[in-house]
């Protein structure tokens, strides 16, 4: 069997096609694996990082407004296909499966027009304008969750099946994932903005760590996100007076590349809410609190997190309330109570799909027999 995947940009279209890949090679005797993805995007480690091969393409997303950059973008289009239909000629899939970010959009539209049986994945209750278009292509739009069908009235063969999950983040022990990490008794909290980072948010969690640093109340794990977001906030520390090494509970780091140990010991996650974080969280019933970004296509992050908050399983903290003072006041009451802890744990884990990836191999096997 020949899997081919096209997802890139950022961990959250990355990390679903890993768990996809993964879950195959498990269970095919003979699974042979290809990604494509861009140069540009964090494909670039992610994917290498896991052993599987990858190829590139020349393709970029477009701006929400017109402008010269976009007209360059979309010049790029007719290449991008030719590419990508060079890439499936030589690998000879059996079944295409894109899992978001502009790079899926030449690489499915190729192997629909070239009869491969394709499978489109959307992890956000907002489906993207890539998903968006190749709905009318794909034999399958998987959705990480229900709301998402409004968004898609014209698209058939709708299946939702949720977001899937690296068995490593479900199977590690939280017990043993504090010893590996060296932990305390004190709260664990772990912290990002997503993996390419934000600014807004980093700079304002920097500022509640130097105040608080000096108490040693908090363990702390911080992913700053790439896009030389780690050098600003280092920055931001040595403009507050703050110097990490004299704090060893705290420790900030441009991305968190063992997430399902730091996941498993965390007490509680600090973080904004794109779709694949949120399936995360749920699934592993952690308590977390939810500053969703603003900068996001039909607010679907507040969507997101307000739904885990009404569960239960989250506190929210809009973007203009999110200051040091508004984080501390939430950090200090739920870690000082810890049935309220316990609580939330509960609520987020009913509200977390923890089958996934036994849903979408059911359902790519399913195109692939249908096709013959």
């Amino acid at each position: 069997m020949r899997l081919l995947f096209a997802g890139g940009g950022t961990a959250g279209h990355i990390n679903p096609a890993i768990a996809i890949a993964n879950y195959f090679r498990e269970k095919e005797v003979d699974c042979q694996v290809l990604f494509v993805g861009t140069k540009e995007g964090l494909e670039t480690g992610l994917v290498p990082r896991c052993g599987y091969p990858i190829e590139f393409i020349k393709v970029h997303g477009f701006a929400r407004s017109l402008s010269l950059e976009n007209l360059r973008n979309m010049a790029e289009i007719p290449g991008a296909i030719r590419a990508a239909k060079k890439i499936i000629r030589g690998f000879r899939p059996d079944v295409v499966i894109g899992t978001g970010g502009y790079v899926a959009g030449p690489v499915l539209y190729g192997a629909a027009k070239l009869k491969i049986p394709t499978l489109i994945h959307e992890s956000n209750a907002y489906p993207g304008i890539t998903t968006k278009i190749l709905a009318g292509y794909a034999d399958k739009v998987a959705l990480g969750v229900e709301d998402a069908k409004k968004y898609l009235p014209k698209a058939e063969n709708i299946v939702v099946t949720g977001t899937p999950l690296r068995a490593s983040l479900l199977e590690t022990e939280p017990f043993a994932a504090r010893r590996q990490l060296g932990l305390d008794e004190r709260p664990f909290l772990v912290i990002f903005g997503g993996s390419l980072g934000a600014r807004d948010f980093n700079r304002t969690v920097a500022d509640w760590i130097s105040q608080t640093a000096a108490a040693g109340r908090y363990q702390i794990l911080m992913g700053t996100g790439k896009l030389h977001q780690y050098e600003d906030v280092m920055r931001r520390f040595t403009e507050n007076g703050v110097n990490l090494k004299q704090f060893p509970h705290i420790k900030v780091c441009e991305y968190i590349y063992d997430m399902d140990v730091a996941m498993a010991a965390a007490d509680l996650v600090v973080s904004r809410a794109g779709a694949s974080t949120l399936c995360e969280l749920t699934a592993l019933g952690k308590p977390s609190i939810l500053v969703p970004s603003p900068y996001v296509t039909g607010n679907h992050q507040e969507h997101n997190a307000r739904a885990i908050q009404r569960g239960g399983g989250a506190e929210v903290i809009l973007e203009q309330d999110f200051t040091p003072d508004s984080l501390e006041t939430v950090v200090r009451r739920l870690t000082g109570d810890k049935s309220t802890l316990l609580q939330m744990q509960k609520n987020a884990g009913k509200m977390g799909h923890i089958d996934a990836l036994e849903v979408l191999y059911g359902e790519i096997k399913s195109i692939m027999k249908e096709r013959r």
